[in-house]
């Protein structure tokens, strides 16, 4: 089973929400990993922004324009080919869709599928994709707000937040200890990308994370590991997710593995 999240989160300002701090991601990633994880025989549980990139479309997070396909562009062989993953997920039950909006929605359901992945095991795969909020107002502080909130007399605005809570951590050692894990880093620099994906291993217990360089991440990524790093390149695919995916089920098949020794 993977769980792929998706998109971008936010972060609401106040409990009867105006204003928000947004984490803009097209969820294009999340989107186009969940075909290929689907065409790989895995049940996909697919947590995504509502508005993201939706698996077959790339384009928004409207479904009647995945049913369009469906009814529609099935006797073209080109659709067809993509179609079909979809059309058999639903069919045989292997594909859940969740979304979430604000930064407090994708914690809470993130620990409710984590806590679900527990009995799962070495079977289970998080893929975190989703573009998640450093940091927040807690929910708690939101009827304080004025408090968090200063304006000068210039009528500028100095806004004070807290870090959000290191849920990798939790999901790692309480929620789902055995499940494989997979994590993001983007930066530009790319000495600093890597020397975050390491840490990244030891931090939060990953298994793998996948660097990716601003400029170049639709083309090529690092997937770091324990034992290696896999310098991943699109090639003649037409995603570079195609050759992650094919490479993160490879690693999480070795990690099975070393479970039955």
């Amino acid at each position: 089973i993977a769980i792929v999240t998706s998109g971008g989160t936010t972060v609401p300002l106040e409990r009867r929400c105006v204003r928000v701090i947004d984490n803009f991601s097209s969820g294009s990633r999340g989107a186009a990993s969940t075909e290929y994880f689907l065409a790989s025989d895995y049940a996909v549980i697919f947590l995504h922004r509502r508005q993201a990139a939706l698996f077959f479309s790339f384009s928004n997070g409207d479904a009647t324009f995945v049913k369009y396909f469906l009814e529609d562009l099935c006797s073209h062989f080109a659709a067809r080919c993509r179609i079909i993953p979809y059309k058999n997920a639903v069919l045989q039950k292997k594909l859940l869709k969740l979304k979430f909006t604000t930064l407090f929605e994708y914690l809470q359901i993130l620990e409710i599928v984590g806590a679900a992945m527990k009995p799962v095991g070495r079977h289970a795969m998080f893929y975190f994709a989703a573009a998640v909020s450093d940091f927040y107002i807690p929910w708690n502080s939101m009827v304080r707000t004025s408090r968090l909130l200063s304006w000068s007399d210039d009528g500028s605005m100095t806004m004070q937040l807290a870090p959000v809570p290191k849920m990798l951590g939790l999901l790692r050692k309480h929620w789902a200890p055995e499940a494989f894990c997979v994590s993001f880093k983007l930066e530009t620099d790319v000495d600093i990308l890597l020397k975050k994906a390491r840490s990244s291993l030891c931090k939060y217990g990953m298994h793998a994370v996948v660097a990716n360089e601003l400029e170049t991440r639709k083309n090529k990524v690092v997937v770091v590991t324990r034992k290696v790093e896999m310098v991943l390149e699109k090639g003649d695919c037409s995603d570079i997710e195609l050759p992650l995916v094919n490479c993160l089920v490879a690693q999480q098949t070795m990690y099975l593995q070393q479970q039955q020794a």
